[in-house]
C-alpha cells in the first residue's frame, strides 16, 4: 500500500482555496446535499395504497333483491320519501370499495340511469344497494313474497 502523503505531497500543505466570486457556502444549505433523499418518489405512497383494504361486492340473492324492490317501490309510493340506504361505492383506485350508509329523503328517481338522487345529493345507482331502512315499513317474515302487482 502506498502512503497517501507522499502521493499527495505536492498539494497536501497548499492553503485552501476561498473564491473570489463566490461567497462560502452556509453550513445548512451544506448539510442538506447530504441529507437522505426517496430515490424512488412515491414508492412510500404506493405501498400504503397496496395495504389498504377493501371490501367485495356482494352479489344479493333474488330473494334479497325482490325485498329490496318491494321496499323500494312502496318507498317512493309514500309522501315521506325519507330513509338510510346502505350501498357499495366502488374505490376510484383499486378493485373493491366499501359500503356506505347514507340517510335522506329521495328527490328523483332516474329510471333511465336507475338511480335514485337524494336531497342531500348523493346519487345511489340501485343496483348497489344492500338495504333499504325505513322505521315507517316493518318488514317482518310475511313480506318476503314479493305481490307482483308492486314491481
Amino acid at each position: 500500500m502506498k502512503d497517501a502523503r507522499k502521493e499527495y505531497a505536492d498539494i497536501i500543505d497548499m492553503e485552501h482555496h476561498i473564491s473570489k466570486n463566490h461567497k462560502p457556502m452556509d453550513r445548512e444549505k451544506r448539510a442538506a446535499q447530504f441529507a437522505p433523499f426517496a430515490a424512488l418518489t412515491g414508492y412510500d405512497d404506493l405501498i400504503r395504497e397496496s395495504e389498504r383494504e377493501t371490501d367485495a361486492h356482494r352479489e344479493l340473492h333474488e330473494d334479497a333483491k325482490a325485498v329490496l324492490n318491494v321496499k323500494l317501490v312502496r318507498l317512493l309510493n309514500e309522501k315521506d320519501r325519507s330513509a338510510a340506504f346502505t350501498y357499495f361505492v366502488p374505490d376510484g383506485k383499486k378493485k373493491g370499495g366499501k359500503y356506505v350508509t347514507t340517510v335522506g329523503s329521495i328527490s328523483k328517481y332516474d329510471e333511465f340511469y336507475e338511480s335514485l338522487t337524494l336531497d342531500c345529493g348523493a346519487v345511489i345507482p340501485i343496483g348497489d344497494i344492500i338495504e333499504i331502512d325505513c322505521p315507517d315499513f316493518n318488514f317482518g317474515q310475511q313480506d318476503t313474497s314479493v305481490d307482483p302487482s308492486l314491481l
